[in-house]
């Protein structure tokens, strides 16, 4: 058995970023992970003025209530999402004048149903190229509160930014969504945010979020569900192989963790203990149809080893992978292609079909880690992959490349 020491989750260390920046009193987080996109996060928070000290496993930030400590800033958001989206949340509630920008990668992404929010709750926000997306300019003065509704049915991040946002105004937040997609990450939010001190709960479709504000405290960051998968997904196509990570278990807030149940239902073993989480391989895959929804950062690692099952590999209700890094269905149906594979694609599902695929291939990342790393799942399989961008990685998981190698050698080459 080989055991597996993941970097920290991105999700989880972007809201403890803000967390803690909007906490009275100075937070450390521990084993916090260290990327392009978390990096970025930081120097984000420095340039709008918070303190952020980083050592070796620890991030220690000194929060201020009040908001940001620079009267003005430019801020370069990189190709982060997160930092993308939660910076300028987080600066409406403080006063002053505040320039994002962002890669022209992150420039693509969606922004609108965020934005359109924001400006609901009163605060002077304009896009300075195209509506709805980066660069913009906040012109801060505080929030005051109160209720809306929202359409977080691209983004589960738009809901999350908003929620953090809460104990931060004058009066509160009741936000009613219509839609919502990857909802497990709404509750690594709310538990989060409780963990810091806010009072928010849920009534059906809306959650309402008292005026609180935020206590710092230490936070231990888990390990990243999302990248684990890729280990995951290798033990659960190589016979014979399996793995451990621990730190990652039945306590667990990311709910990505759930794609160790789509391995077990196409045959792998699966154990989840307090400890961590050990998936097998049983020597078989069976090919499923998965509404990956909630999970959708894990539908390109299925789509790579989707080939291998005994029979097709339907994904559906993923139409928000459209909207990511880049296209993800697209990117993954034509890397497949690519490789010999037989795969049909819909606006919001996937089916490949069982096949072996063919090297020697570059896969077209497309500048998506997600992409590359889901890839090099199914290198394992298929000799004489390749990528255009393998340095894209940097965004979640720069050492991924030489942990991957490692774990794929066979016992007897790693010693």
């Amino acid at each position: 058995m080989t055991v597996i020491d993941i970097p920290g989750s991105k999700s989880v260390t972007a809201r403890a970023l803000f967390l803690a920046a909007a906490a009275e009193g100075t937070t450390t987080l521990l084993r916090p992970l260290v990327s392009d996109d978390t990096e970025g996060f930081a120097e984000g928070l420095t340039a709008l003025g918070y303190a952020v000290r980083r050592e070796p496993g620890a991030w220690h930030i000194e929060g201020r209530p009040a908001g940001p400590g620079a009267d003005s800033a430019d801020v370069y958001c990189r190709d982060g999402a997160t930092t993308a989206r939660f910076l300028p949340t987080l600066a409406a509630a403080g006063h002053g004048t505040y320039r994002f920008d962002a890669s022209a990668q992150m420039r693509r992404r969606p922004l609108a149903p965020l934005t359109e929010a924001l400006r609901t709750l009163g605060v002077d926000l304009r896009h300075g190229d195209k509506e709805g997306h980066h660069p913009l300019d906040v012109h801060a003065r505080g929030v005051k509160g109160g209720a809306l509704t929202l359409d977080a049915g691209q983004s589960s991040q738009y809901l999350t930014a908003l929620l953090m946002l809460g104990p931060l105004t004058a009066e509160g937040l009741d936000i009613t969504v219509t839609d919502l997609v990857s909802e497990p990450y709404v509750e690594i939010t709310l538990a989060m945010m409780r963990a810091f001190g806010a009072d928010v709960r849920q009534e059906g479709r809306t959650y309402r979020v008292a005026p609180t504000g935020y206590r710092a405290r230490t936070y231990g960051i888990e390990p990243d569900a999302s990248t684990a998968g890729y280990f995951f997904a290798a033990a659960a196509l190589e016979p014979g192989r399996s793995v451990t990570v621990p730190g990652l278990g039945t306590g667990a807030l990311q709910g990505d963790l759930i794609f160790v149940d789509v391995l077990r239902r196409m045959g792998a073993d699966v154990e989840i203990t307090d400890a961590g989480t050990t998936v097998r391989s049983t020597g078989t895959l069976r090919g499923l149809t998965v509404n990956m929804r909630d999970i959708s950062d894990t539908m390109p690692t299925l789509a790579a080893i989707a080939p291998f099952a005994e029979g097709p590999v339907r994904i559906e209700d993923v139409a928000n992978t459209r909207v990511k890094e880049c296209d993800r269905l697209d990117a993954c149906a034509e890397n497949l292609r690519r490789l010999g594979i037989t795969v049909h694609t819909g606006p919001d599902w996937i089916e490949i079909h069982p096949g072996t695929p063919t090297g020697p291939v570059e896969i077209a990342t497309h500048g998506d880690h997600r992409v590359v790393m889901s890839f090099a799942v199914a290198a394992l399989r298929t000799p004489g992959i390749t990528f255009d961008d393998p340095g894209c990685v940097k965004k979640t998981f720069p050492d991924f490349h030489r942990v991957f190698d490692r774990f794929a050698r066979t016992p007897e080459e790693r010693a």
